[in-house]
């Protein structure tokens, strides 16, 4: 106790505290700034190194001196009676205090703002060197077939530029140019560059070359729009890629009463340009009253943004839309996307959403018998919700006859077929997309899945890795990697793809990557985890983990779930490959059967696609 009361009276463990806290600081800073010049961790050891052993003579110091009014002097020359040490420990108290507030802010920084950067970075390297791997499969010649030359006949729709001094009408030049595409996908002889890659170039500084080339497109339709009141004005032009030359343009000043009508001849004039050979003319816009339609566009743009509030908006101004025009077929299948959606945040319970969205969409059918995205999103009720694969057909062979290149409705005909069981043509249709929707990440992640399914590992990690290379982070995208990993025998660089992955994806591929490593502990502990967060949401993925795992019994148990929750994932059953130890057991066919997805009932369904020419 002697010893330890003169070690306070001289201030030793106060310089102490001083000097760990203040060493901790000038490690943390260390490293976060050597990697910026290009070090490696080694500059940053030494730092550790150097503070460390640094620590015992400065404790000696403290111990052997003492500061005087007169300065530095050795602790046995100073008179008891008039030492400072307690004045000096205040100092010292103080010092530490500014040093910990300088800590607490630096942790806070780096937890808060330099942690998600460096996440970020991580994932955008990883997503970069994932794409790499993509451009060498397309130069190995393994996707020559996804983009088909059209001539002059391909067009790329871009949004058009708001002009408006209300920035918050961007909607309405966005929603004009997203039904011009939807109006010239129609025409079956032109191929119409999808929204979703289209839409890329919306805010950045581009070359029209540079959108040709990334597109594979010979012609551009650009444009402003600038809305005052009850007034628009829209400036639309037509661009030729090669030389880039003005085929056309034109203004309009007009009132939004004749929107449709300005909507239908920039659609004509494109076709007239483009010298396209048509058995009639130029599609119509559906046309409602222009406070319904101006109404319509904000609603989809809000649903758009996927979040609590925004839906419920979007809901009340739809509604409103539908109160001007209640036979306005576009206002109610954006209605029940809506309806649909609400249950992604458990805003709206499963089975009510369901069925709001089948009145909705049921009611735009009966408006107009001819609205082949009504149809298309009843196949997909069908399919997901009432597991009635004959009518899911039925709906959407009826979708593809009434619009044939409809980029939306082909892709969802690949996942019907996928869920058929019918791989190779899945993968035809779905690499028809890609070339339509070169830059939509959603289309390159769909190819990686069914390659995936097809066993074709090395194409899953090329498009996985093109996904997230057009968007890091993308929903699924390392998880995806992970699976062709796993497949590959590569079980290490699966975990850490696994581990990479942020969304709810990344749960349900850890439990596959720790039993690949055969590390049973930390593989019970991230299924455990699993069940407890997503027993509801999961069950379909927790039955194919157990599958995986070989606990057959319990992988059964699971998929009975998967039944009873009515998890979408059954859709992809057949296709599935970590079912595969469950496939020699007697149980496995009768499963099938009883959720109708026996290999001979799905080969029973006809459902048939030809893509356009």
């Amino acid at each position: 106790m002697l010893f330890f009361n003169e070690l306070k009276r001289r201030n030793v463990l106060r310089v102490a505290a001083a000097y760990v806290v203040a060493a901790w600081l000038l490690i943390q800073v260390a490293e976060t700034i050597f990697p910026l010049f290009g070090f490696d961790d080694s500059p940053a050891r030494i730092v550790v190194i150097v503070l460390a052993i640094g620590l015992i003579p400065v404790l000696i110091f403290a111990w052997a001196f003492e500061m005087t009014p007169e300065g530095l002097k050795k602790e046995s020359e100073v008179d008891r009676t008039q030492s400072i040490t307690p004045h000096t420990g205040k100092k010292l108290d103080r010092m530490i205090m500014v040093v910990l507030v300088l800590a607490l802010v630096y942790f806070a920084f780096d937890k808060f703002v330099l942690d998600p950067q460096r996440e970020a970075e991580q994932q955008q390297q990883q997503a970069e060197q994932l794409a790499s791997v993509a451009q060498e499969a397309r130069q190995e010649g393994r996707t020559e077939a996804l983009v088909e030359s059209y001539g002059d006949k391909s067009i790329a729709v871009l949004p058009f530029v708001n002009m408006s001094s209300d920035e918050e009408q961007e909607y309405f030049s966005d929603g004009l140019s997203e039904e011009l595409l939807n109006l010239l996908a129609k025409l079956p002889e032109l191929r119409v560059i999808s929204r979703s890659s289209a839409f890329s170039y919306k805010g950045k500084d581009f070359k029209i070359a540079d959108v040709g080339r990334e597109l594979n497109v010979s012609n551009v339709l650009e444009g402003s729009v600038r809305k005052a009141g009850n007034m628009v004005r829209i400036t639309a032009q037509l661009i030729k890629v090669d030389g880039d030359i003005h085929l056309w343009s034109e203004t309009y000043d007009r009132s939004l009463d004749n929107i449709f009508v300005i909507q239908d001849e920039i659609a004509s004039e494109v076709v007239n340009k483009l010298k396209i050979t048509l058995l009639g003319r130029a599609p119509d816009t559906r046309k409602t009253d222009p406070e319904a339609y101006a109404l319509y566009l904000q609603g989809r743009h809000l649903r758009r943004q996927t979040i609590a509030g925004a839906y419920d908006k979007a809901q009340a101004l739809l509604q409103q839309a539908l109160e001007i025009d209640p036979d306005y077929a576009e206002a109610w299948v954006e209605l029940a996307a809506i309806y649909t959606n609400q249950t992604n945040l458990s805003l709206r319970p499963y089975d009510e959403a369901f069925q709001l969205a089948t009145e909705a969409i049921n009611r735009a059918i009966a408006i107009d018998p001819e609205y082949a995205q009504a149809h298309a999103n009843l196949s997909y009720i069908a399919r997901s919700y009432d597991n009635d694969l004959v009518t899911a057909a039925r709906e959407l062979q009826l979708a593809l006859r009434l619009e044939p290149a409809n980029t939306d409705i082909i892709r969802s005909a690949a996942s019907l077929i996928m869920s058929l069981g019918r791989l190779d043509e899945a993968i035809a249709l779905s690499e028809f997309v890609v070339g339509r929707d070169p830059v939509s990440p959603r289309s390159h992640f769909n190819l990686s899945m069914y390659y995936a399914y097809a066993g074709r590992w090395d194409d899953a990690i090329a498009y996985a890795g093109t996904a997230l290379a057009l968007s890091p982070g993308y929903s699924g995208g390392f998880y995806q990697i992970g699976i062709a990993l796993l497949f590959k025998g590569e079980a290490p660089a699966a975990l850490e793809a696994m581990q990479a992955e942020k969304s709810i994806w990344g749960p349900i591929g850890l439990p596959l990557a720790y039993h690949a490593l055969g590390l049973k502990d930390e593989s019970d502990a991230a299924l455990a985890l699993l069940i407890e967060k997503y027993e509801k949401s999961a069950p379909y993925n927790i039955a194919y983990n157990l599958a995986y795992r070989n606990e057959v019994d319990r992988a059964f148990e699971w998929l009975d779930k998967a039944e009873e929750y009515k998890d979408t994932g059954l859709t992809d059953i057949l296709n599935e490959r970590l079912f595969s130890n469950l496939h020699d057991d007697p149980r496995w066919p009768l499963f099938l059967e009883s959720i109708d997805k026996s290999p001979e009932q799905l080969a029973a369904i006809e459902f048939e696609v030809t893509l356009p020419k």
